[in-house]
């Protein structure tokens, strides 16, 4: 799920407001119930995390384990290339990682002064964080969980219940859950999570759209290809799936996917995701991370790549890419005025930032004008801080089938470093956004509020007459992971450009995980490879620039 998300420079708009200032408390997880409400029931908030899941046997990781060991393994250059990297988001530091792994020395550059990209984050006044989006990371992340392992990190993903939650709006406060029993293999576990769940879709609707999802079990990875050119809604009225369906299960899934709703989201992205969530028993399940992501991601593999001989540097946006005149690139000129050159080059900012950054005689090839289509979606993060503890919520992502908000999660509850045993934090992603992109944050904050009071009628409502505001943060992204519409998968690039020396990465780029952070750290492996299979012709290039500048007089 893209749930986010990843790659930098990104044009962020922070806003926040404040209404006192109150201690975040100790970072240390209880036992926490629900109060429980007349006539229902809802399980006990526990704050244990779960066991790391049993995943490194799974197909889909040794193969990531494979590509990520190719690296390691492969002969030392003789003479490393100097790989010049924009973008510290999660596609850059992937690229820049793994070719320090290979024995390169990578130059990594990032416009802003943090790292992350759309998983950035900073800290408060207070000494709270509020980031870019609400970051989750799912067992079917093969390329992430191996990224954690090699870095030693794997204890600061705090693994959840195998379930999928979600809000139930004509029942204001209560939830419906699907819970995965761990004793069965995949699919079994997924098919008798949803056959268990009578609140959401009846045994009629669950038949129909078993049976109209036949056609991609059979099918498999060439007919789910194959239906990029439907959207959601399209695909389930073609096949005979009730159009409840969609309400009910889909548009939650659709927004926490791509911020998008049905009609607009290609059937691809949801294939995809069902396709992994049913081949692997622990694909659903999720974790979120311990803390802040640049501390507790970005800046280990930084270190990393410092520690092989690589650099990051900070407040350093390019400006152009200047060329050569066989119309290759030459060095990247910095705002700060400061010209790089290296062997490689590597784009790994969003892709509506590279189509600003193109230079005009590039424009007109075809590897760069199908980028034209793909266009990055607006989505707004919100954190609120309340005056008090929230009962009606759960230690876990909920789906809140709200029309203004995707996803949400009680941060003081699922997160080490949020953690606060008297306040609650909410964080929550609203979208679709592309309305409410230009709105100020007191109406984003109202219209999120209104929400709040149906999924907390007890506790919030929508003039803080119950739970107060302490203070809040708004950070919108007014392109944020590539829209991934329909016939969007013809136009996503190769990681290596038809530009000998130029390469790309970035969830837009042509990789099996979509736009999410899986998607960006698969992206910045196949570009690494990509670079170091042109090893002899990129040294090559090199000599013979250094031939060229010695005969000048």
């Amino acid at each position: 799920m893209s749930l986010c998300f990843s790659v930098s420079e990104s044009a962020f708009n922070l806003r926040y407001g404040f209404r006192g200032s109150e201690p975040m408390g100790q970072s240390l997880k209880i036992r926490v119930k629900t109060r429980t409400r007349k006539g229902f029931c809802p399980s006990k908030v526990v704050c244990v995390d779960y066991p790391r899941p049993d995943i490194d046997n799974t197909s889909n990781f040794l193969e990531a384990a494979y590509l990520s060991s190719s690296f390691r393994t492969s002969p030392r250059p003789s003479k490393p290339l100097k790989v010049v990297i924009a973008g510290a988001g999660l596609a850059g530091l992937s690229t820049a990682k793994y070719l320090a792994d290979a024995g390169h020395k990578p130059l990594l550059l990032e416009a802003r002064d943090v790292l992350g990209g759309k998983i950035a984050a900073w800290k408060d006044g207070d000494g709270d964080w509020y980031e870019t989006g609400l970051h989750i990371f799912f067992g079917a992340y093969p390329n992430i969980q191996n990224l954690f392992g090699e870095l030693g990190i794997n204890d600061r993903l705090q693994w959840k219940e195998h379930s999928m939650i979600f809000a139930m709006p004509n029942k204001p406060g209560e939830f419906s859950r699907f819970d995965f029993p761990e004793v069965l293999p995949a699919p079994l576990n997924g098919i008798l999570a949803i056959l268990r769940n009578n609140e959401m879709l009846t045994w009629p609707e669950k038949v129909k759209f078993a049976i109209g999802l036949l056609p991609a079990i059979i099918g498999g990875q060439a007919y789910v290809e194959a239906q990029d050119g439907l959207t959601v809604q399209e695909w389930m009225r073609k096949q005979g799936v009730p159009d409840r369906v969609t309400t009910e299960v889909f548009i939650a899934m659709s927004k926490a996917l791509n911020f998008i709703n049905p009609d607009e989201l290609s059937m691809q992205c949801i294939l995809i995701a069902l396709n992994r969530f049913l081949q692997e028993k622990q694909g659903s399940k999720m974790a979120f991370l311990d803390g802040n992501p640049p501390e507790r991601l970005c800046l280990p593999i930084v270190e990393h790549i410092q520690s092989l001989g690589g650099e990051v540097r900070l407040n350093s946006r390019v400006q152009k890419i200047e060329l050569n005149d066989d119309g290759t690139v030459k060095n990247f000129l910095l705002t700060n005025g400061n010209v790089i050159d290296g062997d490689a080059y590597v784009f790994a900012t969003p892709v509506d930032i590279l189509e600003l950054q193109l230079p005009e005689n590039w424009k007109e090839m075809a590897y760069f004008k199908r980028l034209e289509k793909l266009v990055g979606v607006p989505v707004i993060n919100i954190h609120i801080w309340f005056d008090r503890k929230l009962k009606n919520t759960y230690d876990h992502l909920l789906f809140s089938r709200s029309p203004l908000l995707s996803v949400y999660a009680d941060m003081s509850l699922t997160c080490k470093e949020y953690y606060n045993p008297n306040q609650s934090m909410l964080e929550l992603v609203f979208a679709p956004a592309e309305e409410w992109i230009s709105c100020s944050d007191s109406e984003i904050i109202d219209a999120t509020m209104k929400e709040l009071a149906k999924l907390f009628p007890d506790e919030i409502s929508a003039d803080q007459s119950k739970a107060k505001i302490v203070k809040y943060h708004v950070v919108e992204t007014p392109r944020s992971v590539y829209k991934t519409i329909p016939n969007c998968e013809p136009c996503r690039p190769l990681q290596r450009s038809p530009v000998e020396g130029f390469y790309l990465a970035g969830d837009y780029t042509k990789q099996k995980y979509l736009a999410s952070m899986e998607g960006a750290v698969l992206s910045g492996k196949l570009c690494a490879q990509a670079i170091v299979q042109d090893y002899v012709l990129l040294a090559a290039r090199g000599k013979g620039r250094l031939a060229e500048a010695s005969m000048c007089p």
